[in-house]
């Protein structure tokens, strides 16, 4: 009586095993789908714990710095940085400033001539204000000196200039401050201000970018014609006050026909910053220095102001000290992201790998009916060379040849769908070779001692018919 033959898979049948595999990689796969929605959802909790909120602390909604702002935020989330923006707005500029220096705000633009907080800390030079000094007619204004004798208008936005100009030209407060250096009317033009008993002099202070685009002057030179002349003392005036500095007026920047001015002169200026809390963390303030350089087109607002951004100063003495996270940018010093996060890269792909080993090994074995080796087969195949000698007829040698067939056969078709694997074939060949050759040396000797090959051979051919 011949012994069961195994199959493979515990004996399950090899449709069964298909079918099963079949089904457990389609649950392999929503498994897989749902742990891949569940590290998303990490990510993307981990991101928003990574995201930062800044406060920037502005004037009115329409003035500049508010008008900026909103820029800055719009470049921010179209970016999709990290970083977001909360806009607070002030009375004014000055409330704005106090605001910062309360440590209420991260962020602020502040005019180098306003009282700078202590922790201020520039992470960008947005504008450049300059100074022209403007006489009627071709009558020159050789020096401060005979500047200070005259009477002179402001003409600026708001009274912050005309503080300035009377700080810069060492005029003390007073009623006699007040006559000398006055805010120029609202609308006021050059040739009402020059009309008879009216200014000696014009100091007119404006953004270097709105400069270019200005008509006005050249209107005023074909109706009566201006000088705009040089300061002298720029150098010795920015030496003595920090926030000034040392600007030239270029050759037709005001009228290009005729010139305006018809030289390159130099004169004395200011300048608009983007300065944050020096408690700000170098990655943030990187970060946010990388967006103002990398979206400077964006930034710029509709009349030229912060058309052209400016690195802010990075020496040690200069007057608003470089935030370092802005100065490591500027003099592209940044960690890269890979120099950032590197080893914690390194950890967490170690990590996963050895979390996704384990989900493998679990889908396998929970999961999955995994493939029966091709070796182990050979333990059915040597039973069967353990009952040949017990063969004591060719139908029962017959009988083990099926077997070993069958099993054969079920190996072929189970390494092409998968349900068995290579591991161990050629246990399995030798171990086939083996029974199948003395299958055929028992065959031999029970034809040689029956003494009647002719007549086995046809019985045995009748049979198999």
């Amino acid at each position: 009586m011949s012994a069961e033959v195994p199959t493979p898979n515990a004996g399950k049948p090899r449709s069964q095993v298909v079918k099963t595999n079949r089904q457990q990689v389609l649950l392999f796969a929503v498994l897989t789908l749902v742990l891949t929605v569940a590290v998303v959802a990490w990510g993307g909790r981990i991101w928003l714990k990574n995201s930062e909120t800044l406060v920037f602390s502005v004037g009115d909604g329409n003035s500049l710095e508010a008008r900026f702002a909103a820029r800055l935020a719009a470049v921010l989330k179209n970016s999709n940085s990290r970083l977001r923006l909360k806009i607070m707005t002030n009375g004014d500029s000055a409330r704005a400033l106090t605001a910062f220096d309360r440590r209420q705000a991260d962020l602020a633009v502040l005019r180098t001539d306003a009282k700078v907080p202590p922790r201020a800390r520039a992470l960008a030079v947005l504008e450049h204000d300059l100074v022209l000094l403007i006489s009627p007619g071709s009558k020159k204004i050789k020096s401060l000196a005979e500047l200070r004798k005259r009477k002179i208008a402001v003409l600026a936005d708001g009274d912050s200039s005309t503080a300035f100009v009377r700080s810069a030209l060492e005029i003390p407060d007073g009623s006699d401050a007040n006559s000398r250096v006055q805010t120029a009317p609202p609308n006021s033009t050059l040739d009402k201000l020059f009309a008879p008993g009216g200014y000696g002099a014009v100091i007119a202070i404006a953004h270097a970018s709105t400069l270019v685009k200005d008509k006005r002057y050249a209107q005023y030179a074909r109706r009566g014609g201006f000088t705009v002349n040089a300061i002298d003392e720029a150098k010795a005036l920015a030496r003595r006050n920090p926030g000034i500095s040392e600007e030239t007026l270029a050759t037709g920047m005001l009228a290009s026909s005729p010139a305006i001015p018809d030289d390159d002169i130099d004169t004395i200026g200011l300048q608009w910053l983007l300065v944050a809390q020096s408690r700000m963390s170098t990655t943030t303030a990187g970060d946010l220095a990388r967006a103002i350089y990398e979206n400077k087109a964006e930034l710029a607002l509709d009349d030229g102001f912060a058309s052209r951004i400016e690195p802010a100063d990075t020496d040690k003495d200069a007057f608003i000290i470089a935030h370092q996270g802005a100065a490591e940018y500027i003099n592209d010093e940044t960690k890269s992201f890979m120099d950032r996060y590197s080893d914690a890269m390194y950890l967490g792909a170690g990590a996963l790998s050895i979390i996704g080993s384990i989900f493998a090994a679990i889908y396998t074995k929970i999961t999955r009916v995994a493939p029966e080796k091709a070796g182990e087969l050979a333990t059915a195949i040597l039973d069967i060379g353990e009952r040949i000698e017990q063969a004591d007829s060719l139908d029962a040698l017959e009988a083990l040849q099926d077997e070993l067939e069958t099993i054969l056969r079920g190996a072929v078709i189970g390494l092409r769908d998968g349900s068995i694997s290579t591991d161990g074939l050629e246990t399995f060949k030798l171990g086939y070779e083996f029974v199948r050759d003395e299958i055929g040396m028992r065959r031999d000797h029970l034809k040689r001692h029956a003494g009647h090959e002719d007549n086995v051979v046809v019985v045995k051919t009748a049979q198999s018919a």
